[in-house]
């Protein structure tokens, strides 16, 4: 299994989009719903 950008930006997405859940300020509510959408989707494929 050979990792590149194109499979490592989905993981990099979802571990930002938690990370950001965790500790929310201002609109960072919206970036992680995004991150975590964007993450699952490029995992799917």
């Amino acid at each position: 299994m050979t990792f590149n950008i194109i499979t490592l930006q989905p993981i990099v997405a979802l571990i930002a989009g938690i990370l950001i859940l965790i500790v929310p300020r201002l609109l960072n509510y919206i970036v992680a719903v995004y991150l975590i959408i964007i993450g699952i989707l490029g995992l799917v494929r």
